[in-house]
């Protein structure tokens, strides 16, 4: 997932690989797949090479309806999931996605934050989507920041963004989003730290991860590993997305570039439609072991299942004291505070 062995499994989560490699124009990295408990998963280059290398690297996705009458995208024919896949390249790539239509509606698969072509859009507006049954490949790119007119520099493209449908159910995909057809998009740059766990917590109208409590999922660390979220916000509510117990700097990567960065620490961030973010902390940092809550701090939007269990182990994986109570607590109530 991170270009390293990441120590994946507690209790509930599955750990897969899965070779997906190609030859064009140059280098095509090979790619694996973690699925987590949750429904979270990964693709991620098992070979990364060097930070910059501009490696051109390929992924199939599926897109399948589910039993529940929701959408997924999968890494594997019959492996969908909601969210999607977790895509991940350094700063500098081209990631190019196969995409398979196994459904007998019209969608697509649209990026935010890396650069493409009309072709690879994603949206009926430029004839940019899979008819039923169709494959069709998309390519996304990044870049590096560089120097700009006057002296300005232009950004790159480093940053926790996000995929969606653009044409199921209309010309902007709000029907393929309202039924979970979306994930997680994360470029890194060179010198980003890597995570041991990564979880994909989207706010998708009422729901997270459309579910409600008590469905939403647990995720689980242990103690003192690095842990990322990545946080999306879809549909036509306001949120705000609130971890108990932890905290992190309000920048591109969550982490403060030293004991003088003025980036404002927070606990709590306004996770609103089409928005993104992400963030790592060391799990337990100060506070210890335990159930911590997350939740949207609307406080309606929590009373109505907005809320889920960050549950962090002992640092062997064992149960801490309290939490298996927690956790009961949690499936018999909904509700955040």
């Amino acid at each position: 997932m991170t270009g390293r062995q990441v120590r994946f499994p507690l209790s509930g989560q599955v750990s897969r690989r899965s070779m997906l490699a190609g030859a064009a124009a140059g280098v095509v990295a090979p790619v694996t797949a973690t699925v987590l408990g949750g429904g979270t998963a990964s693709a991620a280059p098992r070979d990364r090479g060097k930070p910059g290398d501009g490696l051109l690297r390929r992924v199939t996705v599926y897109a399948e309806e589910l039993p529940s009458g929701l959408y997924g995208y999968g890494l594997q024919p019959g492996k969908a999931t909601v969210p999607g896949p977790v895509l991940e390249i350094w700063e500098g790539d081209t990631l190019e996605i196969e995409l398979v239509n196994n459904t007998d509606r019209r969608l697509s698969i649209h990026p935010h934050g890396v650069n493409y072509e009309t072709t690879s859009d994603g949206s009926p507006l430029n004839d940019s989507f899979n008819e039923p049954g169709e494959t069709r490949t998309y390519v996304w790119s990044t870049r590096a920041p560089s120097e700009g007119p006057g002296g300005f520099w232009l950004p790159g493209s480093a940053g926790y963004w996000h995929y969606h449908d653009h044409a199921l159910g209309g010309e902007h995909g709000t029907e393929g989003i309202a039924k979970g057809l979306y994930g997680a998009l994360v470029v890194r740059r060179e010198g980003d730290p890597l995570p041991d766990r990564q979880f994909t917590v989207v706010f998708n109208d009422m729901t997270i991860n459309n579910k409600v409590a008590p469905h939403v999922p647990v995720f689980e660390a242990n103690l003192g590993e690095r842990v990322e979220f990545i946080a999306i916000g879809h549909g036509n509510n306001f949120h705000t997305f609130h971890l108990h117990a932890h905290r992190w700097a309000e920048n591109r990567t969550g982490y403060l570039q030293g004991p003088d960065d003025p980036s404002r620490v927070i606990d709590t961030r306004d996770l609103n439609p089409g928005d993104s973010f992400g963030f790592q902390v060391i799990a337990g940092d100060g506070v210890g072991p335990g159930a911590w809550m997350y939740h949207c701090h609307v406080q309606f939007h929590s009373d109505g299942g907005m809320a889920g269990v960050f549950l962090v182990r002992n640092a062997d994986g064992s149960m801490p004291e309290g939490a298996q109570e927690a956790l009961d607590r949690y499936h018999q109530h909904s509700g955040g505070h």
